[in-house]
Parts: structure tokens; C-alpha cells; sequence
């Protein structure tokens, strides 16, 4: 595996577009090489807001709370077909900060606890399988739940998350998860999930970085512990797919070059020193 696969923190597939485009320019070719009680029908809305938005919550939760935005993240089109921004679900911060600086701290306490409910009727429709009446009934909670509770809104986008891999919507779990370890950097069920959707999409690589997290919030974690030894292999496999895939694309752009002088790269003999591990050229006509 070359240096730059193996030392770049730049995907392997952008290398590889990356290498080809390059050549590619540089022979200047036009040829292409291919919370109250809340009911689950309750909205935010039906609450009184002051200066923007905002809703309530009284217990404080804890990260034993069950079962969690929007833009695709366009590395992982594959597994989230046909997924695309959703302003529904999106959040606002900076919105959200502007409306809450006309709030007195009752109305701040008053709207977490509707936020806490709201969750609430969150984890209700996730048990019984309606992820998406899940997903915004924590949508509401975070639109409402003012950005000085930290903890319960990373448990929302934690929630939002798992109700998302439901989905299969992978990508959006993942921009979940980070936002919650963003607001709490050892909650270790966001790593969980974040990883488990980061391996639901073949990116073994931020999958495995998260497991080794996880096993150091928690040592005896099992799964964690199986993902750091099933995931190398996979990672190296896939890798290697990517050098194949990579070796052909730049065979294909030499052929091209090489076609009018009415040569092609089977003229060249690529051979491998066993010692140093360096490659030679030799051309044969």
C-alpha cells in the first residue's frame, strides 16, 4: 500500500479521483476516463413562545434514557439512497440563541420541560415502531429546549439518532451522534451508535476509531472489543480494493497516453526489488 494511503487523513477515494484528475490536467486531454402532560399528537407549536420558540421538561434525564439533522452527508450516498436535506428536522442554533435572549431563566426551565416530555412521547412512538413520529418528537425537544441544558439535548440527538438507524438513515445518525459527543464527549451510547452506523456504511476506518473510544470509556465493553479485531481485516481488504481500483484507472489514462505513439502499458514490465520494495520499469517492445 503506498504512503499517501496508508499517512493521508484524506479519504481513499478522493486520493484516488484525485491522482487521475491530476494527470489527467497535466496532459491538457479533452478525452474522459471514466414536556404538562404532552399526548403524542402534540406539536411545539400548541405552546406559548416568547421571542422565537421553546417548550419544557422536568425530570432530568440521564444517559440510561432510551433510544436520535438533516443535510446528507454525501459520503455515504450509497447507503442512504435518495436522501436529501430536510428542514423539517434541522436545527437552528443560531436562531435558536437569538430567541432565547428574551427569556427569563423560568421561561428557560419552563421550556426544558416541555423538551422533557417531549422526549418523552419520543420514546413512546420508538417503541412501538413509528420512527419517524420519533424523530419529530425529538426534532420538537431540540427546537425547544434552550442551549444551556447541554445534557438533555445531547441525550435528544442521541435518541434521534438510534430512531434514524431504524431508518437506515446512516448518514443522518452519524451527524447525530457527533453532535451529542459534541455536547458530551463520553456518552458512551453516542459512540456506539455513531460507530455502528460509521460500520453500516463501510467506513471501518472512523468505525474502529470510535470502538477503541468506546473501550476507553468502557474497558469490558464486548462489542467494542469483537469490532477491534473483526475491523482491521476488512479495513486492509478494502484498501486493497481501492489500490486495484486505483492501478486500473491509472493503467487506462497511460494507455491513452501511450496510444499514439502506438504503444500501450502492456510495454511496460512493472517488477518488484524484494529487497528494498522499490518497483523497476523494464520495456519490452
Amino acid at each position: 500500500m503506498s504512503d499517501r494511503l496508508k499517512n493521508t487523513g484524506q479519504p481513499n477515494e478522493e486520493i484516488i479521483d484525485e491522482l487521475t484528475k491530476d494527470l489527467k490536467t497535466s496532459l491538457n486531454t479533452t478525452e474522459s476516463v471514466e414536556e404538562f402532560v404532552i399526548s403524542p399528537g402534540t406539536s411545539a407549536e400548541d405552546f406559548p413562545k416568547a421571542s422565537g420558540d421553546a417548550p419544557h421538561t422536568s425530570d432530568t434525564p440521564t444517559h440510561s434514557d432510551t433510544i436520535e439533522d438533516q443535510d446528507l452527508d454525501r459520503d455515504f450516498k450509497d447507503s442512504d439512497d435518495g436522501a436529501k436535506a430536510d428542514s423539517d428536522t434541522d436545527i437552528d442554533e443560531t436562531s435558536l440563541k437569538d430567541a432565547e435572549v428574551d427569556l427569563t431563566d423560568d421561561q428557560k426551565e419552563e421550556r426544558k420541560i416541555i423538551a422533557e416530555e417531549l422526549k418523552k412521547c419520543g420514546n413512546e412512538a420508538f417503541k412501538i415502531g413509528d420512527y419517524e413520529r420519533s424523530i419529530e418528537k425529538y426534532t420538537e425537544g431540540l427546537r425547544t429546549c434552550p442551549l444551556q441544558f447541554s445534557q438533555q439535548r445531547s441525550i435528544l440527538y442521541c435518541n434521534r439518532s438510534a430512531a434514524r438507524m431504524k431508518l437506515q438513515k446512516y448518514a443522518q445518525a452519524v451527524k447525530d451522534c457527533t453532535k451529542a459527543i459534541e455536547l458530551d464527549d463520553k456518552y458512551l451510547k453516542a459512540y456506539i451508535r455513531r460507530a455502528q452506523s460509521y460500520e453500516a456504511t463501510e467506513k471501518f476506518d472512523e468505525a474502529l476509531a470510535d470502538f477503541k473510544k468506546i473501550l476507553e470509556l468502557d474497558p469490558d465493553h464486548k462489542e467494542a472489543r469483537q469490532a477491534t479485531i473483526r475491523l482491521p481485516p476488512l479495513i486492509e481488504e478494502k484498501n486493497e480494493k481501492l489500490k486495484t481500483e486505483m492501478l486500473g484507472k491509472l493503467k487506462d489514462l497511460g494507455n491513452m497516453i501511450l496510444k499514439p505513439f502506438g504503444l500501450s502499458t502492456e510495454n511496460f514490465q512493472m517488477e518488484q526489488d524484494p529487497v528494498s520494495k522499490g518497483y523497476k520499469i523494464n520495456f519490452k517492445q
